[in-house]
C-alpha cells in the first residue's frame, strides 16, 4: 500500500491522540485516523461486480467526487445528470482517472458533515503500474484490493485503521489479540 505524497495529516473532525500535522484540502497527505469505508466503485457494470458485497456504484461519465470545498455537494460523489443545479467549480471526473479507478472505495473522511477545507475524495483506490504516493488517497496493487473488496461485508461496519508508525507502536500493547 502506499498514501499521499506528504505522508498522513490528522484528520480534525476527529479526536487527534497525538501531535503532528493536520490534513487539508490539496496538501498531498492521507488521512490519519480510523473511518468507515462507504461505498465501493468501480468501471464494471453492476452486473460483473455482483461479487462485492458491500454497496457498489457503477462509475458512469456523469459520476463526479466535488472538491470544490464552496459547494454543498463538497466531499460527495454526484451523478452530474441527476444533480438540480450542479454547483461546483471543481471535480473529480472519475471514469476518466482510468486504471486507478477500475476498483475502489470511498474512505468515510470529513463527512456528516462535510467540512470546507479539511479534505475531499478520498478513496482506497488501485494505484497505477508500481506503487505511487498519491494525491491523499490510499493506493494498493489490484489483487490487495480485490482481496479487501471480498472481505468487506456490511454487517460488519468496515473501517480505515490508518496511522503513524509512532502511534501503532503506542497502541500496539492495548490492542486486543
Amino acid at each position: 500500500m502506499t498514501v499521499g505524497r506528504a505522508g498522513l495529516g490528522w484528520a480534525t473532525d476527529r479526536a487527534r491522540p497525538s501531535s503532528g500535522p493536520e490534513k487539508r484540502e490539496g496538501d498531498g497527505r492521507s488521512p490519519a485516523g480510523i473511518f468507515p469505508l462507504g461505498v465501493a466503485f468501480g468501471s464494471a457494470p453492476r452486473e460483473e461486480a455482483r461479487w462485492i458485497q458491500i454497496p457498489y456504484l457503477p462509475l458512469t461519465p456523469g459520476t463526479e467526487c466535488v472538491d470544490d470545498p464552496a459547494s454543498p455537494h463538497y466531499n460527495s460523489i454526484v451523478d452530474r445528470a441527476s444533480a438540480s443545479r450542479p454547483d461546483w467549480k471543481s471535480s473529480e471526473r472519475m471514469l476518466e482517472v482510468g486504471e486507478a479507478y477500475r476498483l475502489g472505495i470511498f474512505v468515510g473522511h470529513n463527512v456528516a458533515p462535510a467540512r470546507a477545507g479539511l479534505g475531499s475524495c478520498i478513496f482506497l483506490h488501485l494505484w497505477s503500474g508500481a506503487p505511487a504516493p498519491t494525491a491523499g488517497c490510499t493506493a494498493m496493487s489490484p489483487d490487495s484490493m480485490e482481496e479487501i473488496l471480498r472481505w468487506l461485508v456490511p454487517r460488519a461496519a468496515p473501517a480505515l485503521v490508518q496511522l503513524p508508525e509512532p502511534e501503532i507502536a503506542r497502541l500496539w500493547p492495548v490492542l486486543p489479540d
